[in-house]
């Protein structure tokens, strides 16, 4: 396959930034200021050269070299200046949600161009559609398409891969997944979780016309299951079905790679210590659901949470997450964890710059198209989230 996004002299930047004048895309901008290698050859883009500029300046503070960081211009209705841009570049970070509105023509351009892709999305619809439509452009050029690489839903997807590697079983495998998390979610995010909420219809169609065109592994499955409310005997918590793309993510892992058996399983949940916190979570979440479905509702709570705001740095250092990991096969019970620190910032940037400078620079899995994180990047994305500060861990 075509090589020409992976072939260092082939692009004069590593990583060009979508979406730094956001509220998560400044906070990535930061981490690669503070841990890029030395020498990394990156650019901040946007269609708004003044807000470039201020992020810039503040990056300058970080390492005063970043004073002539190159600012490119570019815009996602403009797809001149998208391709323009991931012509230069080896990888391409997008911040720019929601992604059903803005995100395809840059997929398309890296797609046509052999260029690398991250984002953090998490809507099934979106991620869906851009398989439909370029997963088979990526291939030919050589371009790995990498969606969900924050908190969607790199501690599910790689917290399963490890589990798998733990377990080491020969037959069958069931995994389940237990999200638990203190943390305030961003405008960004509230918007497009509600805009998810509210295509459900939209949703179910593209996943079926995905299904229609995905090659299914030879001799093995792996498919995601709907769990049911419990407790569960071995973490000792209440258990919910959580209804995120993690787990069509972590199944597409398992479809990809044979070691997760001749037939993977993975069931997803939001975990509580108490049945009535449980119950107020469904709740919650039930209520926030239904408005979505309501114009006049979801759209009076959509003009109560605006795009681009977040909590401040002292409520990001207080928040947190755990991801435990059950598997069962051959006999055997494994019990793993991922944890971190803030979940929807801290993390979710580190976890998005990591994955995009492991694209740059490591020896990975040859790989071409719509891939996942595990797929992608499997041990050596692992290995650089453990040196930046996050646990996987075996209990």
């Amino acid at each position: 396959m075509p090589s020409a996004a992976q072939e260092p002299s082939s692009r004069d930047l590593d990583i060009v930034l979508l979406g730094a004048t956001g509220f998560t895309g400044a906070l990535t901008a930061e981490y690669l200021a503070d841990h890029g290698p030395t020498g990394l050859r990156w650019a901040l883009a946007g269609r708004n050269r003044g807000k470039l500029e201020a992020v810039r300046d503040k990056l300058a503070t970080i390492d005063p070299a970043l004073a002539d960081l190159e600012l490119i211009e570019a815009d996602s209705g403009d797809r001149a200046s998208l391709d323009a841009m991931v012509r230069r570049a080896k990888v391409v970070i997008s911040t720019v949600g929601p992604y059903i509105h803005f995100g395809e023509p840059l997929v398309a351009a890296c797609a046509e161009a052999g260029t690398d892709y991250v984002d953090l999305t998490g809507e099934p619809l979106f991620v869906d559609l851009m398989y439909v439509a370029h997963h088979a452009t990526a291939v030919k050029s050589g371009a790995r398409i990498v969606h969900s690489c924050g908190f969607d839903s790199i501690p599910h997807d790689l917290g399963a891969y490890y589990t798998v590697k733990e377990l080491a079983a020969k037959g069958p495998v069931a995994v389940r997944g237990v999200v638990r998390a203190g943390g305030v979610p961003s405008g960004g995010t509230f918007h497009s979780a509600m805009e998810i909420m509210s295509r459900a219809r939209e949703t179910r169609a593209a996943a079926k016309a995905r299904r229609a065109v995905e090659r299914r592994p030879e001799g093995r499955s792996s498919k995601a299951v709907a769990g049911k409310p419990h407790r569960d005997k071995v973490l000792g918590w209440w258990l919910l079905p959580l209804p995120t793309i993690d787990p069509a993510i972590v199944a597409r892992s398992g479809a990809a790679l044979p070691a997760y058996g001749p037939r993977f399983t993975y069931s997803h949940y939001a975990g509580a210590k108490k049945p009535w916190n449980a119950a107020g979570v469904a709740l919650g979440a039930g209520a926030v659901m239904a408005s979505a479905q309501v114009a006049p509702l979801r759209n009076f709570l959509l003009g109560r949470v605006k795009q681009g705001d977040g909590p401040d740095e002292a409520r990001r250092a207080k928040s947190w997450f755990t991801v435990d990991f059950v598997g069962e096969g051959d006999g055997r019970t494994v019990h793993t964890r991922v944890k971190g620190g803030d979940p929807g910032y801290g993390e979710t940037s580190k976890m998005l710059a990591e994955s995009a400078l492991c694209l740059a620079f490591d020896d990975n899995p040859k790989t071409a198209g719509s891939v996942t994180t595990a797929e992608a990047m499997g041990d050596n994305l692992m290995a650089r989230l453990v040196a930046a500060g996050i646990t996987f861990e075996t209990r």
